[in-house]
């Protein structure tokens, strides 16, 4: 499977060889959402002025996942890109997850926890790490042990997985000082357009009050259930 989009390699990232996910929700759904604005700044359909995300160019991508995207952002005012998260994260994992099994990626097996608890995993069909997702790994270490530039893919991906909480896990045999900086370097690193840039870290800005959003309604829904 060839050009996977950073919601596929987020998707990757965050389920483990077992097909168990490593995100609890809702982090995974605002992670991809941000993933596809990411996708369409990238794709110079969309950039940050004045704090609110505007379509500069509404011509289809030829993703569907992203075209259904940018015709929602363009369909009303411009809104801040937090605004944005939850709305486009409604079943995402979702429809992320179903074409990875369709491409042969992963594959899907239904049980029961207990004999009682219905369960969903998202193992590849080998058992083994998907290729796609050691390439990601490879690329994205590359960029974090080395003093080199950084493509703006990379970029993207590296925030994300920081933004949502993965970075912890996928390079935990990196030493902590190490990736901490050199993510710090990156985010303040001339790689990319002005434009591109400015998106990037506004939807670093929107994912953090997303999760810290959704973290604290789930936490009310727990001590008041």
């Amino acid at each position: 499977m060839d050009g996977l989009l950073l919601t596929d390699e987020l998707v990757l990232l965050a389920y483990d060889d077992s097909g168990t996910s490593r995100l609890g929700s809702p982090h995974l759904g605002y992670g991809l959402a941000g993933a596809v604005l990411l996708e369409l700044a990238l794709a110079r359909r969309v950039e940050v002025a004045d704090k609110r995300l505007v379509v500069t160019d509404p011509a289809p991508t030829g993703v569907p996942l992203l075209d259904e995207a940018l015709a929602t952002v363009g369909s009303g005012r411009p809104r801040k890109p937090k605004d944005w998260i939850g709305k486009l994260a409604r079943g995402l994992p979702e429809r992320v997850l179903d074409g990875l099994v369709a491409a042969g990626v992963l594959r899907r097996e239904s049980d029961r926890v207990l004999l009682v608890f219905p369960r969903t995993r998202y193992p590849s069909p080998t058992g083994a790490e998907p290729a796609v997702e050691t390439a990601a790994r490879e690329r994205m270490a590359a960029a974090l042990t080395t003093d080199g530039p950084v493509d703006a893919r990379t970029a993207a991906l590296l925030t994300l997985t920081r933004a949502v909480g993965l970075d912890r896990k996928v390079f935990r045999e990196l030493p902590k000082e190490r990736v901490k900086a050199r993510m710090d370097e990156i985010a303040a690193g001339d790689w990319a357009s002005a434009a591109v840039k400015k998106a990037i870290e506004e939807m670093q800005a929107a994912l953090l009050v997303a999760m810290t959003a959704g973290t604290s309604a789930a936490i009310m829904t727990t001590t008041t259930s």
